[in-house]
């Protein structure tokens, strides 16, 4: 089917794009009784199907005047404590963090037909913790840090162009010190779901929701 410049063919392609997803199930007795554990068993199966980019995760937030906003990032750890990633604290991002920390990730496996959703509230890593992980950044990623001024407007890409060989001049070597405004988040989770897609679009969808004991109710949900 020919697309171009023709919406009514792009609306009727659309219209019959279906993938049954039938590959695998999810079941309440088949889950870790911790989330993290789950999420680690599901993440370690993506590495090992060769999912490109298996830390690739759709990050959510939104500003004090409830504004949605979501990028692509990459998950850099997850342990008890939360999940974690990087950026610069001047960035879109950082400051609907600092005036509303609620935050969402969704990780999307197809070639495993699942997802994961974790909703949570962000929190600043320590700086040592920042400073460990800026140390195993590639120098060209470490520059970068230091380059770009994130989501502010710039007159051109001469711009960035122009800033990266001032800090290559300035950073020779390969001891380059973390940015001050740029460091790590940690989500640390309320509620994490786990999506399994079955046929006929009834995907199995289990939840792990945070209690006032601190501890994890698990249950299913309709598709």
């Amino acid at each position: 089917m020919k697309l171009a410049n023709n919406m009514e063919n792009v609306r009727e392609y659309l219209n019959k794009l279906r993938h049954d997803f039938s590959k695998l199930s999810l079941s309440e007795k088949d889950v870790n009784d911790n989330p993290i554990k789950q999420f680690e068993a599901w993440f370690t199966q993506a590495v090992e199907s060769k999912v490109l980019e298996p830390n690739a995760m759709v990050l959510s937030t939104a500003s004090k005047d409830s504004v949605p906003s979501a990028r692509v990032l990459l998950l850099r750890n997850f342990e008890a404590n939360g999940f974690v990633f990087y950026t610069n604290y001047h960035s879109r991002k950082s400051k609907d963090i600092h005036e509303n920390p609620k935050a969402n990730m969704l990780f999307f496996w197809p070639e495993l037909e699942r997802q994961v959703r974790i909703e949570g509230v962000l929190e600043k890593q320590s700086d040592a913790e920042s400073d460990l992980y800026f140390a195993s950044r590639p120098r060209g990623s470490k520059l970068g840090a230091w380059t770009s001024p994130q989501s502010e407007k710039i007159a051109s890409r001469d711009f960035i162009d122009k800033k990266l060989k001032e800090f290559e001049t300035r950073f020779p070597g390969e001891d380059i010190p973390r940015p001050p405004y740029w460091g790590g988040y940690v989500l640390k989770p309320n509620r994490i779901e786990f999506w399994q897609g079955r046929q006929s679009r009834l995907h199995d969808r289990i939840v792990y929701e945070l209690n006032q004991n601190n501890s994890w109710d698990i249950y299913r949900i309709a598709p």
